[in-house]
């Protein structure tokens, strides 16, 4: 872990403090009148951060909490909060990460390192997604490409709008939320959701 990443480690808790008393990244959206999604979510393919390629068909009947995700973030702590969340919901939510360095370049690191960084620093065991573009742009992950474009997804078009957006697929393929990164993985927004 580096100088930086360490004072950031230091700063999380008045990081989260600062950004939910602003209500600076603190937004929550719902899908209030569960809306299906135009394009299923089953037949979008991500790489791994291994290299090889998943459908999300693998998840069917469990909730997903997908995040972009950066190792030089204010919000990087968060790692530790998906791994505790993973832990004791694993049963009905399946998280996975995507590292980009979108948001300030705080991502340079290469699919190794990131995974050595997230399993050394916090002993992180939910899969990890190849480093990617999450935000709207010409090289956008496929993936996020449907979190954010309402002709797929069916009603939502917010990108990240930093590191550790969150979104939460229902268990039949829905987009169900969408997470600003200054909510903790471990609120009860996330956690009632999840147990919806």
């Amino acid at each position: 872990m580096t100088v930086r990443q360490r004072l950031l480690k230091l700063l999380y808790p008045l990081v989260m403090l600062a950004s939910r008393m602003s209500n600076k990244k603190s937004m929550v959206m719902k899908n209030e009148k569960a809306v299906q999604p135009i394009v299923p979510i089953y037949d979008v393919a991500i790489t791994m951060n291994n290299g090889q390629t998943k459908t999300l068909a693998e998840y069917k009947g469990k909730k997903l909490l997908l995040v972009n995700t950066a190792s030089n973030c204010g919000y990087t702590d968060q790692y530790k909060e998906l791994q505790q969340l993973y832990d004791q919901y694993k049963d009905q939510v399946e998280v996975i990460a995507f590292p980009s360095n979108d948001f300030k370049e705080q991502e340079k690191g290469s699919d190794e390192e990131i995974a050595q960084f997230c399993q050394v620093n916090y002993g992180v065991t939910f899969p990890l997604a190849k480093k990617s573009t999450v935000i709207k742009t010409g090289y956008q992950n496929k993936l996020f490409h449907w979190l954010s474009h309402k002709e797929e997804n069916g009603w939502n078009e917010q990108e990240p709008t930093w590191n550790f957006s969150k979104y939460l697929i229902s268990e039949d393929g829905a987009l169900m939320r969408y997470f600003d990164p200054a909510i903790s993985p471990l609120s009860n927004e996330v956690i009632e959701a999840i147990k919806l």
